[in-house]
């Protein structure tokens, strides 16, 4: 009897052991599996916070190059109108240089008529 007892232990152990792995593999599978979408789930939230850190920081270039591009444009129209300035100067001044030779054209004549008036006067006495 003592052997039939040992023996329906041992058989009854056998088949709760069985039953546990059976179960321990259960539990093993949806711990892998939880564990596998955490991982998904950490890499996508990974690759999003990536993709949206390079779309910050290109749309921060672009900025930057626009700002960058506009003070060219006001540089250059600066540069234009300090260009047209100083050709005006130069205009007004070129005309004042032109007025001046005319004026003293005008005096060499009046005063080359005005000797010749007195050459001519000398001559007839």
């Amino acid at each position: 009897m003592k052997k039939a007892l040992i023996l329906a232990l041992t058989g009854a152990a056998a088949i709760s052991l069985a039953a546990c792995s059976e179960n321990a593999q259960q539990q093993t599978k949806q711990a892998a599996d939880a564990i596998g979408s955490d991982v998904k789930a950490t890499t996508q939230n990974a690759s999003d916070d990536v993709e949206a850190a390079t779309a910050k920081a290109l749309n921060s270039a672009e900025n930057a190059m626009d700002k960058a591009g506009d003070k060219l444009d006001r540089a250059g129209d600066r540069a234009a109108a300090q260009a047209d300035r100083a050709g005006d100067n130069i205009d007004r001044g070129l005309d004042r240089a032109g007025d001046k030779i005319e004026n003293g054209t005008a005096k060499a004549r009046e005063a080359t008529g005005n000797a010749l008036v007195r050459a001519g006067e000398d001559v007839r006495r």
